[in-house]
């Protein structure tokens, strides 16, 4: 038989980075008054047949405070650029210049500032479920591990211990940036 590949600690933790990354990409794209270049990453346009990043049809440039400009490459794409970000429920509203659209950022309602609140604690519970999920197939492999008898009793348990303080670890990292991108969505 086979020997299994051994526990590693550190792919459960790039895992779990993997997950906190997300988020951070996520909150990105949530909306705070502010211009940002990143708010419109989530966005994808129907374009040349599939599903297409912004980024790959247009240039985004942030020229001032409150207004981002979206330079189209191709102009038969201008509909559908213009379309994805009216859809995208950010609440912009683009401005179509030729091949260019302007997208003035307005400022944002208390009843929008509350939207934007409970979308954040939506991503950050959506990122604790996947780390909580890297937690549960390392788990699930220990004790796999030690049902083959590739793992003692004692190995599985110190083991497991390591998992559940990177979890709690990551857990933490993910209500701080909730925390923090509610402390900034309030404040805007």
């Amino acid at each position: 038989m086979a020997q299994a590949t051994p526990f590693n600690i550190e792919d459960v933790r790039k895992r779990m980075e993997g997950a906190l990354t997300a988020l951070k990409h996520e909150f990105n794209g949530l909306r705070t008054g502010r211009a940002s270049s990143t708010l419109l990453d989530p966005i994808h346009v129907e374009a040349y047949g599939s599903s297409t990043p912004l980024n790959q049809v247009a240039g985004v440039t942030v020229p001032e405070p409150r207004m981002i400009s979206v330079q189209i490459w191709d102009r038969a794409n201008v509909g559908a650029v213009d379309k994805a970000i009216r859809a995208s429920g950010l609440g912009l509203n683009p401005i179509v210049e030729g091949q260019t659209l302007r997208i003035p950022i307005p400022p944002l309602t208390g009843e929008r500032r509350a939207e934007l609140a409970k979308l954040a604690g939506k991503y950050a519970e959506t990122a604790r479920v996947a780390i909580r999920n890297v937690r549960r197939d390392a788990m699930d492999l220990l004790k796999k591990q030690e049902k083959d008898h590739d793992l003692s009793e004692d190995e599985h348990k110190r083991h497991a211990e390591k998992v559940q303080k990177v979890t709690d670890e990551y857990v933490k990292k993910v209500d701080e940036a909730a925390r923090h991108k509610e402390e900034e969505i309030k404040q805007v």
